[in-house]
C-alpha cells in the first residue's frame, strides 16, 4: 500500500489534459490500489489519478456514502479508465462540491443531473452505464480533472473572487489537512 501526496489547486498537473491509458499496462492494477488508499486515507469520495501527479485518463471512486441517502443505491467502488461523459436530457442542478486537491473550499456549482459514461473499468472490459444524482455528479466531477477542469471553473467572477484569499491560503501551505498534499507548483 502507497499512500501519495495530493498536488492542490496550484499545481500545474491539475490544468494538463490527461493522456488515455493503453490496454496493456503493467504497472496499472498496483496505480489503482494505491488511488484508492489514498482516496480513503484523505476521506474523499473520488480522486482521479492528475491528482497524485499523474496525467492519466483514470479515476476511481467510493461514493456511496453520498449515494445511500439519495435512493438507497450502492455503486461500490469503481475505477474508471478513459472515460467518456455526456449528458443526457436537459435538467441540471445546482450542490455544494468540494475537491480534495481544493481543501476547505466548498461551492455551489451547477450540472446535468443525468449522465451516461462510457469507460474501461479495471479488468479493461468496455462499460456504459447511466447515472444520475450525487453518483453522476461525483463522476462529472472527477471527470473534469482528466480534462484539466476544476470545479471553481463554473464558478462566476464574483464567486471567484471571493475565494482569493482561501485560493491563496493553499498556493501559500497555509491551510491545514488530515492528508499529506503538494503545494506552491511542486513537482513530483
Amino acid at each position: 500500500m502507497s499512500i501519495f501526496p495530493i498536488v492542490t489547486y496550484d499545481h500545474s498537473g491539475l490544468r494538463t489534459p490527461a493522456e488515455p491509458i493503453p490496454e496493456n499496462n503493467d504497472g496499472l492494477p498496483e496505480f489503482i490500489d494505491n488511488l484508492f488508499d489514498t482516496m480513503h486515507q484523505a476521506g474523499g469520495v473520488g480522486l482521479a489519478a492528475p491528482q497524485v501527479g499523474i496525467p492519466l485518463q483514470l479515476f476511481v471512486v467510493d461514493a456511496d456514502i453520498m449515494t445511500e441517502e439519495e435512493d438507497g443505491t450502492k455503486h461500490g467502488p469503481g475505477v474508471f479508465i478513459n472515460p467518456e461523459v455526456t449528458p443526457v436530457g436537459d435538467e441540471e442542478w445546482d450542490a455544494e462540491e468540494g475537491c480534495l486537491s481544493l481543501p476547505d473550499v466548498r461551492e455551489k456549482v451547477t450540472r446535468p443531473y443525468r449522465i451516461k459514461i462510457r469507460y474501461f473499468d479495471r479488468e479493461f472490459q468496455v462499460r456504459e452505464e447511466e447515472h444520475e444524482g450525487w453518483y453522476a455528479r461525483v463522476l462529472q466531477h472527477e471527470f473534469d480533472h482528466l480534462k484539466g477542469v476544476l470545479f471553481i471553473d463554473y464558478l462566476g467572477s464574483f464567486r471567484k473572487r471571493l475565494l482569493r484569499g482561501k485560493l491563496q491560503n493553499i498556493i501559500d501551505g497555509k491551510v491545514e489537512t488530515e492528508y499529506l498534499v503538494v503545494a506552491k507548483n511542486a513537482d513530483r
